[in-house]
């Protein structure tokens, strides 16, 4: 396969038709090596338009998924940024390669090792991985990025508090077969505010609370 034809496609075929048009985010999606992330026996559908799986039942999203999520951010060189579901790593170097400094957590060791070895080997040195469950971990710390990749049933104030102010947090809310991705955005006074971006479907995060809401 030729990796950088293909990597070329995703990028006109996939990404700018999203409308992913800032170039540093596709300066970083073309040029970090997707194909780097993925599963051996899984590596000729790096580009493909899909979300490519992991084990444990977890998924890489699809590359227009996570473009979409990088120029939504509105990342810049300063910021300290926060990935909930570090997964194959990919999208944290690519976080890494746009932000000051990630912290990454993943509830799997196995996927965190993985993803460490990868993110040494292409040279990303600014990303802190940690084994942590999402649904239960303290943070010290306050971002002004915060990118989750696994779905929830509802924001919860726990994400909320994770933003600075001006910080800004994408995330997936819903129950399939019905799920948005969402921008929040924290202002100077401590209130929050979301905008909707697009329909999609993630993978729910494990631990979150998926109990029907009650419906008098």
């Amino acid at each position: 396969m030729n990796y950088e034809t293909a990597r070329r496609q995703m990028l006109t075929q996939q990404i700018r038709t999203w409308d992913v048009l800032d170039d540093r985010v596709l300066d970083v999606v073309g040029t970090t090596p997707r194909e780097a992330f993925v599963p051996e026996s899984d590596r000729d559908l790096a580009f493909a338009d899909i979300e490519v799986p992991l084990a444990h039942g977890q998924c890489m999203m699809q590359p227009k998924v996570e473009a979409r999520l990088l120029q939504e951010l509105r990342i810049e060189a300063t910021d300290y940024a926060l990935e909930i579901g570090t997964g194959s790593g990919y999208l944290a170097a690519c976080l890494g390669r746009l932000a000051d400094h990630v912290v990454s957590i993943e509830i799997f060791p196995d996927l965190s090792d993985v993803a460490t070895a990868k993110l040494e080997r292409i040279g990303i040195d600014n990303v802190d991985l940690r084994v942590e469950d999402a649904t239960r971990a303290d943070f010290d710390d306050k971002f002004d990025v915060v990118a989750v990749t696994a779905s929830v049933p509802r924001i919860e104030d726990r994400f909320i508090q994770l933003l600075k102010p001006d910080g800004r947090m994408f995330i997936v809310v819903g129950r399939p077969p019905v799920m948005e991705a969402k921008l929040v955005k924290m202002h100077a006074d401590g209130s929050w505010t979301e905008q909707s971006l697009f329909d999609t479907m993630l993978t729910p995060m494990i631990n979150a609370d998926q109990s029907e809401p009650f419906v008098l």
